[in-house]
């Protein structure tokens, strides 16, 4: 996909942001490179959070919930489809380059899905998914909630995300959760 010029305003202010996260990014990402344990959980978390874990839970959730489960299934998944067109349309534009093509030091523990960064897509749906999921059957918190952190997390941890990509993305999920429940009421 080609991608419309980045505003030369918005270039500077991610080269500003990035390099107040450097720090940051360099920490978190030292714990991937140092521990192979370390990066393996994450890698493993980061992949689960591809979508093999939300897709699992949508279809799932009928098979354990029964047909109450289908509307918050179908739900999920129409947010899911919106979640991917707004950050493949957000990255395609905004053209932030990853930590660890910009920043020296970083070095990516696991192969990236893209190009660019922000905002993250995979805390995007992490947190879209778990608000979705936990409206309609809260006793499922317990399990979803700690997993779309760490999920969130590894972004970073990874190499892949900057903090404010992984915070961008958790405001984005959150807002289209949001939306989904006013959009298509389960009751």
């Amino acid at each position: 996909m080609a991608t419309a010029p980045v505003d030369v305003r918005v270039d500077g202010i991610f080269r500003r942001v990035d390099a107040y996260e450097y720090a940051w990014c360099l920490r978190l990402n030292r714990g991937c490179q140092q521990r192979r344990l370390v990066r393996e959980v994450f890698a493993a978390v980061s992949k689960l959070g591809d979508g093999v874990f939300w897709y699992a839970l949508i279809f799932l959730l009928p098979a354990v919930y029964g047909s109450s489960a289908a509307w918050p299934s179908v739900r999920m998944a129409l947010v899911g489809i919106v979640g991917v067109l707004l950050y493949k349309y957000l990255k395609s534009r905004l053209v932030r380059e990853r930590p660890y093509i910009s920043l020296a030091g970083i070095v990516p523990g696991t192969p990236a899905l893209d190009r660019y960064s922000f905002p993250s897509g995979h805390t995007l749906h992490a947190v879209s998914f778990t608000v979705l999921a936990v409206s309609s059957f809260p006793e499922l918190a317990w399990l979803l909630v700690p997993f779309a952190t760490l999920v969130a997390a590894s972004r970073v941890v990874l190499g892949l995300h900057y903090p404010t990509d992984v915070a961008a993305g958790a405001i984005l999920g959150a807002l289209l959760a949001v939306l989904g429940i006013v959009a298509f009421p389960v009751d």
